[in-house]
């Protein structure tokens, strides 16, 4: 009598159903022949297929190791199995420009320290699994949602919401990723800012970060995984992941049309659990397509999916000129608009999140993200401090001048600006607080060296623990980015710790 199958041969005869296409298609972009394409695939698929074993034995025993979801695991294990390939001797069956690829710095950036990794990779391996597998599904995969719920136990009619607040999560994680990722001081220095204009579909790009994008690759990738809009997600998380081929292996998938008439193989061999050898398939056509995709960069690819904003007028930088702070008895400023965009993270570097809120199954037995506890948000550099402080002067009396105040708006976009506030203090300070009023509604939505409170027109930044102390006749300093809408005035009313300031 045959034994019975087991539970687990099931599942893994489902996985083979579901995923053994995927596999073969991205092989057949990295070998230079047919046969060559199914015997990388069945390897790749043993060997992911054994990493994915070995990460459930791991979690059973209470050692969670994060990975990727089981697509693109054995996606990056087609990767894996095409470098031994190179290694031994076998590199005549790989596509010549993977050959070129394999023996480049670009290869060795998936097989690094793990902080200079590619972000899209890092993040979607920070995501819980469930939710990392939602948002390939979806986006690369192009799996209709409801398929893509099914395929996951999750309620087709909250799919979409749940898609959205995934993706959320991954930016979060990406941004949380790239400032723990070792840069120079320019990347740094336009960290936040990247930040900030990819947060907001109508943001344009000032000019200096643009050209700085055109010749970052980590910053470009950056921007390509942080912004959501435009449809670049499905092409950053394809190049961020598998790397060669990516943008390739996205346009088998997504589009039907170029996989002339490809078709899935037949069945397995029932002895070795193995692709039939000579099963049939359609060879896509390399030509055009596969040249124009390889030979693109990481960083071509995350700068042609940015919208850099709509009209010259839109993206154009604004040189501020240094703009002095204004008289401090201007009237006082319009009502706050009604649209107020959310605060952004901060800038500190924080630790990166390893894993999101665990899944809880709803009444219907699937499980919305709308359910599960999501963990607590970590210092975003935007706690509450008092807007005018017990010291503020009595109505009416008069006092020196102690400190002198410059606002500089650094740069400004269709909704959005940077500026950077110093203050030099007369006497010394074991702690510090600027308070100011916008007059036309403007809201800060990151800043940088202080923490941040605001309440309706009324700004306050207070020191940060490393910056508390300033000694007589010396400097403080922070900057922020905000939104404007119609109109952009200078600030008036600037006081240190209650006391005015007047214009330096």
């Amino acid at each position: 009598m045959p034994d019975l199958p087991t539970p687990k041969d099931a599942a893994e005869a489902a996985l083979f159903s579901e995923c053994w296409d995927a596999v073969l298609s991205y092989a057949d972009l990295c070998t230079a022949g047919s046969t060559a394409a199914q015997q990388l695939a069945t390897e790749a698929f043993a060997l992911g297929l054994r990493e994915a074993r070995a990460a459930e034995a791991g979690t059973s025993r209470g050692r969670r190791t994060p990975r990727l979801p089981v697509i693109p695991l054995l996606l990056t294990a087609v990767r894996t199995t095409a470098a031994s390939w190179e290694a031994d001797g076998l590199g005549h069956k790989l596509d010549p420009d993977l050959r070129l690829w394999l023996n480049s710095d670009k290869a060795a950036r998936y097989t690094g320290p793990p902080l200079q990794r590619p972000l899209a990779l890092r993040g979607l391996r920070d995501l819980q699994e469930p939710d990392a597998a939602l948002l390939w599904l979806a986006e690369v995969e192009a799996l209709p949602l409801p398929a893509v719920a099914r395929r996951l136990g999750l309620d087709p009619a909250a799919a979409s919401e749940e898609l959205a607040q995934v993706r959320a999560l991954f930016r979060d994680r990406c941004h949380r990723n790239h400032l723990d990722t070792p840069m120079g001081a320019k990347c740094r220095s336009y960290a936040r800012l990247l930040d900030a204009v990819t947060r907001s579909p109508a943001a344009g790009t000032p000019e200096d970060l643009s050209r700085h994008l055109a010749t970052c690759v980590e910053c470009a990738e950056a921007a390509a995984c942080l912004r959501l809009q435009g449809g670049g997600l499905p092409a950053a998380l394809a190049g961020g992941v598998i790397g060669w081929g990516g943008l390739a292996y996205l346009e088998r998938r997504r589009a039907a049309e170029v996989r002339l008439g490809a078709r899935r193989p037949e069945a397995a061999d029932t002895e070795t659990g193995e692709p039939k050898e000579g099963a049939a398939r359609a060879r896509v056509v390399r030509g055009g397509l596969l040249a124009a995709a390889v030979l693109l960069s990481a960083l071509a690819l995350a700068v042609s999916m940015m919208p850099f904003g709509g009209s010259a007028s839109d993206t154009a930088r604004v040189d501020a000129g240094r703009r002095p702070v204004a008289d401090s008895s201007a009237s006082a400023p319009s009502a706050v608009p009604s649209a107020v965009p959310s605060a952004g993270p901060s800038a500190d570097p924080a630790p990166s999140a390893s894993a999101s809120a665990s899944r809880k199954p709803s009444a219907s037995g699937t499980a919305t993200r709308s359910q599960r506890k999501t963990p607590d948000p970590e210092p975003q550099g935007t706690s509450s401090s008092t807007a005018r402080g017990s010291d503020t002067p009595a109505p009416g009396t008069s006092e020196p001048v102690t400190c002198r105040v410059r606002y500089d708006l650094q740069s400004q976009w269709s909704d959005g600006f940077q500026a950077a506030v110093t203050v030099t203090t007369a006497r010394a300070l074991d702690t510090w607080r600027v308070a100011w009023s916008f007059r036309d509604g403007q809201q800060v939505g990151q800043m940088w060296d202080a923490t941040v409170d605001q309440s309706g027109s009324r700004v306050t930044a207070t020191a940060r623990d490393y910056n508390k102390s300033v000694p007589a006749n010396g400097t403080l300093s922070f900057g922020f980015v905000g939104s404007w809408h119609d109109k952009n005035s200078t600030p008036y009313d600037f006081t240190l710790n209650g006391h005015s300031c007047a214009k330096a």
